[in-house]
């Protein structure tokens, strides 16, 4: 019989060699090897399933016809529980930037930029998150401080560490010309907090798809009214941090290249408040000018003589601010003199003892200039209201995480220690309770026009920037519940023996 031919395939030779072998093994069994208790048609079959599977699956490692290698089945869902690797933060990466998870990440920062809404009156936004989160089977707490959700991924049980995004937009008409700019007029998306949402939905994505090898539990924090409404406070009185031991919370930055993390250890925000001065004539109002008592000289020389406050009683190394930002009197008429003025500002200090030095020689400083002009005055500082910032300040064991994770997740070139920033934020108030980390996510884009200031009219962002920032989160949260889980896994069996 004739065994191979021209046309005879490579099949035919492993089929060739498989029947020789067969009969290796029944001449070794008969020279006292173990004999095979299998049957001829049991080979037969074997042998024909062997065959198969060598047409139908080819090796991992074996190269396509493209000369590509192909992906081990399932590269994203990398085992992280008990070493952490580079590969669990590329495989994070990689879930991020998966094409229909970046189109997801577009589409839900697009529909929250056209919907713009203002602090605590974020009701389409949270209906959004809301859904993203029932589709993902993520499980939260609704309502907390009007519209804020706290949603929650992993064991239920410690530890627990939170991310955090704010929702609110800002009173600003757009003037960016682009498909998704905002419909409410007079409202805009010109601090990213709409990126901010975007990215941590894509973080949930992330760690709903690698729940199963969560050491505890992330928190996911949507939080109202950041804009000059201490959304975060009330987020708090509503138990957003109850059993969370750490938080991280990011923001876009015009001043880093996109996708680039930039934080720093200890003070990083300013603290920030307001005040508003009202000063009133004392004796009544004189039908002549020459001899009225004038309240806007006394508030003019009240506004000047605020100055000297950081440039003759602060720390030149310490910075601070008191600027003046509006000024009125109750009256438009050219020819009357009012008998009451307004003004008021913003104040910024980097330390609480500096803040509340600057508060106290304000109202020193305001009520001794009216009295020289024979006025009264008021000075408010809004203190039972919500518009006074503490200083962001970074737990340094927090700080290291962060740079820790963004290092392994992006290079070390992509990580920059940044400089203090007189900005403020209501993130503070987290960070005054438990340790905190507040970091920033370069959006900037020359060639895209993303090179704007935040509050700014022609505020944008690069979109690209969106996949790095839900991996960020992602990994900021995994990395921590893997390194805190074994720590305290380690103190307890020390603690047993």
């Amino acid at each position: 019989m004739k065994i191979l031919n021209r046309n005879s395939s490579p099949f035919h030779f492993i089929l060739i060699f498989l029947v020789l072998s067969n009969c290796m093994t029944m001449i070794c069994s008969s020279s006292g090897a173990k004999p095979s208790t299998s049957s001829p048609e049991q080979d037969l079959t074997s042998l024909d399933s062997t065959l198969k599977g060598l047409v139908s699956k080819p090796s991992k490692n074996r190269s396509s016809s493209s000369g590509q290698k192909s992906l081990v089945s399932n590269t994203f869902d990398v085992d992280c529980s008990s070493v952490w690797t580079t590969a669990c933060s590329e495989a994070i990466l990689r879930m991020a930037k998966r094409p229909e998870n970046v189109q997801r990440l577009k589409s839900v920062r697009r529909r929250i930029h056209e919907n713009p809404e203002l602090a605590f009156e974020e009701h389409e936004t949270s209906r959004l998150i809301r859904q993203e989160l029932d589709e993902l089977e993520i499980s939260y707490r609704f309502p907390l401080a009007i519209t804020g959700i706290r949603a929650m991924i992993g064991t239920g049980e410690p530890p627990f560490v939170a991310l955090r995004a704010d929702m609110d937009a800002l009173p600003i008409q757009e003037a960016v010309e682009w498909e998704h700019k905002s419909q409410n007029a007079g409202k805009m998306h010109a601090c990213g907090h709409d990126a901010h949402v975007a990215m941590l939905l894509g973080a949930a994505m992330i760690l709903k798809e690698r729940e199963r090898h969560l050491k505890g539990t992330v928190i996911l924090i949507f939080q109202p009214a950041e804009e000059a409404g201490n959304g975060a406070k009330q987020m708090i009185e509503h138990g957003a941090l109850e059993d969370v031991e750490a938080i991280f919370a990011m923001h876009v930055s015009h001043l880093l290249p996109v996708g680039v993390i930039g934080s720093r250890p200890g003070h990083l925000l300013a603290g920030c408040g307001f005040f508003k001065a009202v000063i009133t004539v004392e004796y009544g109002i004189s039908q002549n000018l020459h001899y009225s008592i004038d309240p806007i000289w006394a508030a003019s020389a009240a506004i000047i003589s605020l100055q000297t406050i950081v440039s003759r009683e602060a720390d030149p190394l310490d910075s601070q601010v008191v600027s003046v930002t509006y000024f009125k009197s109750e009256t438009e008429h050219l020819d009357v003199m009012p008998d009451t003025v307004e003004f008021g500002g913003t104040v910024r200090a980097f330390s609480n003892t500096s803040f509340n030095h600057i508060l106290k020689r304000i109202k020193q400083v305001i009520l001794t200039q009216a009295r020289v002009f024979r006025c009264s005055a008021t000075v408010d500082f809004f203190r039972n209201a919500v518009t006074i910032y503490p200083p962001m300040v970074n737990d340094d064991q927090m700080h290291k995480h962060l740079k820790k994770v963004a290092i392994e997740l992006v290079g070390n070139e992509n990580y920059r220690v940044v400089e203090p920033v007189m900005g403020s934020e209501d993130f503070s108030f987290y960070a005054e309770l438990i340790p905190a980390t507040f970091y920033f996510i370069g959006i900037k884009n020359k060639m895209l026009g993303s090179v704007h200031s935040v509050h700014s009219p022609h505020f944008m962002i690069d979109e690209d920037a969106l996949p790095v920032g839900a991996a960020t989160h992602a990994a900021i949260a995994e990395r921590y519940l893997h390194d805190h889980y074994t720590v305290s896994t380690a103190t307890l069996n020390r603690s047993c023996k």
